[in-house]
């Protein structure tokens, strides 16, 4: 006899301050990814533009505005920009490793380095080891960390330079959280060359999306994110492709947004809004 399915249930937390637009407020829908079928209704939310924290997957269900928008690219008919081409000539011997979902010391070092430049004060500066193993390695699906080292000449493991906790789903790849050295003297683009790298490990294997979380327009450092094309967003009718000469104006605005920042690139870490120290208390079944 087949057991019956339990469907999951669903909460919304308090309003809280947003952090990506001044002077609003943010909630969240959320529910609990537990048990043998967690792949598959993390699967069946993403597609309805709900992202993963730890075992919880949420979505933005504010009340009055809805700027946060779910997009992801399509992989196998991506077609690199110029300075993509670049970023990714200039990386390309990076020697990448997909690792189980594991923490170790030297990610960490790493993350900190990149939090300390890139995220001053920011609410994962009080990270400690402990918190970003708990980041890493409590996920209830398949998920796996992309190690991206420099080349040695015998061989043996190079210096991390990079690092992706990445879910592995039925319709492509979810970057849950990036990050990685914020000051190589020779690697400009380390970030942008990440996504690449997922996009391109996508299409090899047959995975039509990779999954950047929320595009938020309004806010500067999540703008990078509609840099890639062809992507698709989420709307109320469904999942549709950025018109090109709307998404060609968006990108005008965050090669812009860089400009104004001095050519800083921003990072994939705004793609999971609650990938910070403590975040997993904020969803409390009230």
């Amino acid at each position: 006899m087949t057991a019956p399915v339990r469907f999951p249930r669903f909460f919304v937390t308090s309003p809280s301050p947003c952090p990506y637009l001044p002077g609003r407020n943010e909630r969240k829908v959320f529910t609990e990814l537990k048990g043998q079928n967690a792949d598959e209704l993390n699967d069946a939310l993403s597609r309805i533009g709900f992202r993963r924290s730890q075992t919880v997957a949420y979505r933005p269900s504010c009340i009055d505005c809805t700027a946060c928008v779910s997009v992801r690219v399509v992989s196998e008919a991506f077609k690199p920009s110029s300075t993509q081409k670049r970023i990714w000539k200039r990386n390309r011997d990076l020697v990448v490793n997909v690792c189980k979902p594991w923490s170790t010391p030297e990610q960490f070092e790493l993350l900190q380095r990149y939090l300390a430049v890139r995220h001053p004060g920011g609410g994962m500066a009080a990270m400690d080891e402990m918190d970003f193993a708990d980041m890493v390695e409590h996920t209830p699906v398949k998920s796996y960390v992309i190690e991206y080292r420099e080349p040695t000449v015998d061989g043996s493991p190079g210096r991390l330079v990079g690092a992706c906790l990445t879910d592995e789903q039925g319709d492509g790849l979810s970057m849950i959280y990036s990050f990685y050295d914020p000051q190589h003297e020779t690697r400009a683009g380390l970030g942008t060359f990440i996504i690449l790298d997922h996009i391109q490990r996508a299409a090899r294997v047959g995975l039509p999306y990779v999954y950047l979380g929320y595009w938020v327009e309004g806010s500067e450092r999540m703008q990078y994110k509609v840099r890639f094309r062809p992507m698709e967003k989420l709307g109320r009718d469904g999942w549709e492709r950025f018109e090109p000469a709307e998404q060609a104006v968006a990108i005008e605005r965050a090669v812009a947004s860089l400009d104004e920042r001095g050519g800083v690139e921003s990072s994939v870490a705004g793609s999971l809004k609650d990938g910070v120290h403590g975040a997993q208390g904020r969803y409390a079944h009230t």
